[in-house]
């Protein structure tokens, strides 16, 4: 067991035993000190035998604290970049999707996130550039920001998927699909307003702990890999509950 489990383990207890005395307090019991260090055996006898207990209770704590994270950069999260979103402008959920064109798990969600806007009319989704896997991935991503600028972000975004991995070539390919002024593209893939974004991107994702691409932020949760499109429509529907 690392420290870290450990501490948890402890903090488990002791919130669990936390809980117990307040339930006697409220009662208008008061436990002695005998009374509490018995409590505490229990809770820590319970934990040592139902060990299981302990990932759920990490991975909850973790949802928590990234919901908080969420709620802190919401506006950050879901305003996109010019054009760089697809579906319901004014939808009631927000999927937002940290990708890398260079990124097969990403490629392969795309069929998800295509069904998942033609089947719920009331989801947003925003992408965000994520160019962590390569030169070319960044290259891609400046290509698509261009794209978003002159609001043909959906076209070229499904144009390079299309085309293969990012490269000179299926950038090139995917411009002329979408029907990109190159001239401009070009222009504006070396401006600030694109740097920023990009940057912008890369810090949000440290915060949301996002151990890849795609990463997934849906209502207050955040989802990692490439989740499929029934984990995406359960997010949605949970988001749209609350």
């Amino acid at each position: 067991m690392t420290k870290g489990i450990y501490a948890m383990v402890i903090g488990l207890a002791a919130l669990a035993g936390a809980g117990a005395m307040f339930a006697l307090q409220a009662t208008g019991q008061v436990a002695s000190d005998p009374e509490k260090a018995r409590i505490e055996a229990i809770v820590r006898d319970y934990i040592l035998e139902h060990p299981e207990i302990i990932p759920e209770a990490i991975e909850r704590l973790r949802a928590r604290e990234l919901a908080k994270v969420v709620d802190a950069n919401r506006k950050a999260i879901e305003t996109p970049f010019a054009g760089a979103w697809a579906g319901n402008p004014e939808g009631d959920v927000t999927v937002v999707e940290f990708f890398d064109y260079a990124c097969g798990f990403c490629r392969q969600s795309l069929a998800d996130v295509n069904r998942l806007i033609a089947e719920d009319k009331g989801v947003k989704v925003v992408f965000r550039e994520l160019p962590v896997l390569s030169e070319e991935s960044e290259v891609a991503a400046r290509a698509s920001l261009a794209a978003a600028e002159q609001g043909k972000f959906v076209a070229f975004h499904d144009a390079l998927y299309e085309a293969g991995r990012p490269g000179a070539e299926t950038i090139r390919i995917a411009n002329a699909k979408a029907g990109i002024d190159t001239t401009r593209a070009t222009a504006a893939m070396r401006t600030d307003r694109v740097e920023t974004e990009i940057a912008d991107n890369l810090a949000l994702a440290r915060q949301l702990g996002a151990t890849g691409t795609p990463t997934w932020v849906v209502g207050d949760q955040v989802l990692n890999g490439a989740v499929g499109y029934e984990a995406l429509k359960k997010a949605v529907a949970e988001a749209r509950a609350k």
